[in-house]
């Protein structure tokens, strides 16, 4: 996920929706995690670099069958309200979504079958808490948290109401559970990053 702190215009008690969202100006981009606004910083060469790679081996495996894999910027709305009065707005770096309906004009309505989140320097173990939570509750059935400082990926798997974790380092392969068939070997994902 690109670099995201607390928004500097929100006070502490203040809670925003997606209406509220939908009405902010500017190239700045945001996400809203239970009403609270974390501005997102632009992503390092690296980052993009480890993103590249995953969207082109999921871009390449979903050809022709029925889930598509998007990156951001794209709003995900895991709890979407008809009013737009949801409180949530997450941007994965990459996400597989099989349900067809859950893609509006211009978000995500419902949670992703898979997201990914590569972690930067300034997010916050709070913040990676929350977003698990998040997507434990709204039933995201696989979800990938990439540490370059550590190269490792912890894989979370959604399995009767709880996740299952699974940690990946060195020449390790992930299989993606929802799609047989694909894994991503953990050296293609650092190979443009430095040891």
């Amino acid at each position: 996920m690109a670099d995201a702190m607390q928004a500097d215009y929100s006070g502490e008690n203040e809670r925003f929706t997606y209406a509220d969202y939908l009405e902010w100006e500017g190239p700045e981009r945001y996400q809203l995690l239970n009403g609270k606004a974390f501005l997102m910083a632009s992503p390092s060469v690296e980052h993009q670099a480890m993103l590249m790679e995953l969207l082109l081996q999921f871009h390449a495996f979903l050809r022709g069958k029925p889930c598509r894999v998007f990156a951001v910027p794209l709003d995900v709305r895991p709890f979407p309200a008809e009013d737009n009065s949801d409180d949530t707005v997450v941007q994965p770096d990459l996400l597989v979504v099989c349900d067809r309906d859950r893609l509006g004009k211009g978000s995500v309505n419902g949670p992703p079958d898979l997201a990914i989140e590569i972690v930067s320097p300034s997010n916050s173990h709070r913040e990676l808490f929350a977003k698990l939570q998040i997507y434990l509750e709204a039933g995201v059935r696989e979800y990938w948290v990439i540490e370059p400082e550590e190269r490792r990926v912890m894989v979370h798997i959604y399995e009767d109401g709880h996740y299952l974790s699974y940690s990946y380092k060195g020449n390790a392969v992930i299989p993606v559970t929802i799609l047989p068939g694909l894994s991503v070997a953990l050296e293609s994902i650092f190979s443009e990053t430095p040891a």
